[in-house]
């Protein structure tokens, strides 16, 4: 079976979002963060994350790739548990049975992302559109199977079009110092 972890190919995520994940941590999509709110209200660092950040599950903080992963069973429960407890103690589940019915559906959305080969990077859009979330998520292949090492080394692409030109830019230099707006 294969899971989600973070992954930091460089410290871009730093300066993107409020509360980087760590490298390395199990991940979910994380569009479940956004649902009690309007996304349309985010700004800066927080629109961030709800627009292309997966929730890494032990800091709960973002990230822009995640990485497919190989994974067990006992990996697999790990994950369930961990995200079930944080959606009790920090996203307000009524009880223990319904946090863990919601982590279990998280868990298995996010294996179904993980179709392509071990080591792909998967990254996500989010739009909000008449009321509701939308996700697209895109995988990125490193050049003739090599692992992933550092950012700027993968070309191939897959998923949605190039969205370049729909005005969803990210303006890291404003996100870092807002006087440059």
């Amino acid at each position: 079976m294969k899971l989600l972890r973070t992954i930091q190919l460089d410290a871009s995520d730093k300066f993107i979002f409020d509360k980087p994940a760590e490298p390395g941590e199990w991940a979910v999509s994380g569009a479940f963060v956004f649902w009690s709110g309007n996304p349309t209200m985010l700004e800066g660092k927080a629109r961030s994350a709800f627009r292309g950040g997966f929730l890494g599950i032990a800091s709960l903080g973002w990230s822009t790739l995640v990485q497919i992963v190989e994974a067990n069973e006992a990996d697999r429960e790990d994950v369930v548990s961990a995200l079930a407890n944080r959606l009790t103690g920090n996203f307000g589940a009524p009880d223990a049975a319904a946090a863990r019915a919601a982590a279990e559906e998280e868990v298995t959305f996010a294996q179904s992302l993980c179709s392509q080969p071990q080591d792909t990077l998967i990254a996500v859009h989010r739009s909000y559109e008449n009321g509701e979330v939308h996700e697209s998520f895109r995988t990125l292949r490193p050049r003739d199977g090599a692992t992933p090492a550092r950012a700027f080394t993968f070309l191939d692409v897959e998923g949605e079009d190039d969205s370049a030109g729909s005005g969803d830019s990210v303006d890291l230099i404003s996100m870092v110092d807002p006087e440059h707006r």
